[in-house]
């Protein structure tokens, strides 16, 4: 195997790998529900300040990032974002920060972050955490799964 292959197959099986464990995020709630509707799933919605909110920031790095979280949460359900970042260059779109806007103010009045909701496929909220310290992935696992039974 020359050099050039190896590198090929190399990058190849990185971005394979990569885009295999990658949360597939949405971040519209009707794409959210349509989904979750096809694949028989319940939602997982996700509200942060990625850019300020430092438990935001250490639950995506900790748990939301590990594998065994993202293989999990992958299989089991649909995932939405709504991020509220307060630095200019992470602000998302007008479109976006209204879709953003209107989830708030149906499912985070008081605008608390982190908070993770458990949806079914319409909507309904069967469960709500935040940042657990004493959580690693495996708890949230265990958590975002008992939730997710209250629906079905």
């Amino acid at each position: 195997m020359n050099r050039l292959t190896l590198f090929v197959l190399v990058l190849f099986l990185v971005i394979f790998c990569h885009s295999v464990i990658a949360q597939d995020w949405k971040y519209d709630i009707e794409e959210a529900k349509s989904l979750a509707k096809e694949k028989d799933q319940n939602i997982v919605l996700f509200f942060t300040g990625s850019d300020w909110c430092p438990p935001c920031i250490r639950l995506e790095k900790n748990i939301l990032s590990n594998k065994e979280f993202m293989i999990f949460a992958d299989q089991k359900f649909v995932w939405l974002k709504a991020d509220f970042p307060k630095r200019k260059k992470n602000k998302p779109s007008f479109a976006q920060q209204k879709k953003n806007k209107v989830l708030a103010q149906k499912y985070n009045r008081k605008r608390v972050f982190p908070v993770i909701l458990v949806l079914d496929k319409e909507g309904k909220v069967l469960g709500v955490t935040g940042y657990r310290r004493n959580l690693d992935a495996k708890g949230y696992i265990s958590l975002l799964t008992s939730f997710d039974s209250f629906g079905r």
